[in-house]
């Protein structure tokens, strides 16, 4: 197996451990210790400075331990993304549908991130946001540590204007444009979300792009960026997303393979903001397109 390109980082909880090992191990449940072994032999448990951790280094309490996680037999999943800009500061790809921004669970080398830093020998690049596995489209990177916090505050302080596009069922009994502005929680199971009674904590502007007969493909303009915002609000309308196997209702069968002959028909179409370092408006267009 390749490495991943980067490491997760452990500073070592109060306890009463002979070895770093032993802690690992506690710590860690669900690993086991022959596989701890394996990677302190192979290097890939590491301190604070770089050094190698092995199996009769000492405890101690707030010692940083970098460790690198591993999927055995990680599927690849066939789809490649494309780099649409590199500078100092940031990098931006477009991601193509099933492909995780992170490493989070069964993914961690095919990952967006992960194949960048490999691909652009820069361990150091981080996603500015996120976009779902199931969606695809345009994700923003910072290059560059010493102003990665200038870029993240557009995001956070909303500053950066984000466009989406849909195919979803046709709405005629609605107008549109049609301002959507609801109070999304976590809902069951824990990965999906709901709207429920409260104070607004989300907003998204809805236009009709191209109507196709039963479907229309819309325009989709988020003011805030709460998880899975569009695809709720547009099922909630009456209208979900082609092929959302999450909304109205759960139908994806956990573990199963997944259909790359129904990718989820969302787009993160556009990113435009003024650069905090230049003064200079920017705007990126995805090169990918929804098919009916």
């Amino acid at each position: 197996m390749s490495s991943p390109v980067r490491a997760s980082t452990l500073h070592l909880p109060q306890g009463a451990w002979s070895t770093v090992l032993d802690c690992l191990c506690a710590h860690f449940p669900a690993i086991g210790r022959e596989i701890w072994l394996d990677r302190m032999a192979r290097g890939r448990v590491l301190d604070g400075e770089g050094q190698l951790i092995t199996p009769r280094h000492a405890y101690r309490v707030g010692l940083r331990v970098q460790y690198f996680r591993e999927v055995a037999n990680e599927t690849p999943i066939p789809f490649v993304e494309t780099v649409l800009h590199v500078d100092e500061h940031l990098v931006v790809a477009d991601k193509p549908h099933f492909l995780p921004v992170m490493p989070a669970g069964e993914y961690v080398e095919q990952t967006l991130q992960a194949r960048l830093c490999q691909r652009l020998g820069n361990p150091q690049l981080v996603p500015l946001h996120r976009i779902d596995r199931h969606t695809a489209g345009l994700v923003l990177f910072s290059a560059n540590p010493a102003s990665r916090a200038r870029y993240q505050a557009l995001f956070r302080e909303r500053r950066i204007d984000k466009g989406y596009e849909a195919i979803a069922p046709a709405l005629p009994q609605l107008d549109f444009p049609l301002l959507r502005r609801t109070r999304l929680d976590a809902g069951e199971p824990f990965f999906r979300m709901q709207e429920i009674a409260g104070t607004p904590n989300t907003e998204t502007r809805i236009e009709v792009r191209e109507r196709h007969g039963d479907w229309w493909r819309y325009a989709l303009y988020p003011v805030t960026g709460k998880k899975h915002q569009l695809r709720v609000h547009l099922a909630a309308l009456g209208a979900p997303i082609c092929n959302d196997s999450f909304y109205p209702e759960l139908t994806e069968v956990a573990g199963a393979a997944d259909d790359y002959a129904r990718p989820l028909k969302l787009l993160a179409q556009e990113l435009a903001f003024i650069d905090p370092l230049s003064g200079e408006p920017r705007r990126f267009a995805s090169r990918l397109s929804l098919d009916w």
